[in-house]
């Protein structure tokens, strides 16, 4: 046996990743993300229709920018996911940002021999500029790098979460920074396409529009986040987020009612111009 040949054990190549930014009219958001992935082995932009400098900002860090027809966030990741060039994925929204630390953890990662197949990462979220501490956040853990062919997200409108498929997941130290909405005007339409898919979500399960969910889930709600959650110390923009949760808690009931009545065929109710 040469033991120049056959006694030396041959070199495994280092995992690569493919980082997914879905997009719409974030030229706002999206060279601050971009800006914190420029390292990654892969930048792919699947946008969704944007009318603004989206796209031509994408191209400047990457080639491989993709418009792709929007259903919702689950279907759209889950058509990118498979198109990822290598191994890893790292799904990030155009809002968020990696932290110093967490760009050095995944690299660190990704020079070896990952143990999991998925990994959570902790966000510190901001709202309306405003870092939030407490209401429920402080705790807010996504799925997001994952095996390219174990990770797929739910079936769901809204909300949905990356599902591995081996069960062999871990979380990380490193933080997201999340900036949500900066003005009404971001986050009331969000809001009008989030209640309707919650709506359908909530028909899916078959729950129904009761004097009980309209009432006391969303009085529930901000009293979870507020006062159990300890929103208030997170002062106003504490307690408007909680009462945005509330109502959105009855909207979305609210507007299953009306999905109902009109599925039933009721006279004077009609859906509107609104996709549901």
């Amino acid at each position: 046996m040469n033991p120049g040949v056959y006694g030396k054990r041959k070199a495994k190549a280092m995992p690569k990743l493919t980082v997914i930014i879905p997009c719409k009219n974030e030229e706002r958001n999206i060279r601050d993300c971009l800006e914190t992935v420029k390292w990654a082995d892969e930048i792919f932009v699947v946008d969704s229709g944007s009318t603004d400098r989206t796209m031509e900002i994408a191209r400047e860090y990457t080639d491989r920018v993709v418009s792709h027809e929007y259903v919702n966030s689950a279907t759209q990741k889950n058509w990118a996911i498979p198109q990822a060039t290598h191994e890893w994925v790292l799904i990030v929204d155009c809002d968020e940002r990696l932290t110093p630390a967490l760009q050095d953890e995944i690299k660190t990662l990704m020079a070896g021999e990952p143990e999991q197949d998925g990994y959570s990462i902790y966000r510190k979220n901001w709202f309306f500029g405003k870092e939030i501490n407490h209401c429920g956040w402080d705790g807010d853990d996504v799925l997001r790098l994952f095996k390219r062919d174990c990770g797929k997200y739910e079936d769901k409108h809204v909300h949905a979460n990356v599902i591995i498929s081996t069960g062999k997941v871990g979380i990380l130290s490193g933080r997201l920074e999340h900036h949500t909405y900066y003005s009404f005007d971001a986050y009331l339409e969000t809001f009008r396409q989030f209640t309707t898919w919650g709506a359908l979500d909530l028909k899916a399960r078959g729950k129904k529009p009761t004097v009980w969910n309209l009432t006391a889930r969303p009085m529930w709600r901000f009293f979870r986040q507020f006062i159990l959650r300890r929103g208030f110390q997170d002062g106003l923009p504490g307690m408007i987020l909680c009462g945005l949760a509330a109502f959105n808690v009855f909207m979305k009931y609210a507007k299953l009612w009306v999905i109902l009545r009109a599925e039933a065929g009721e006279k004077g109710v009609e859906v509107g111009k609104t996709k549901w």
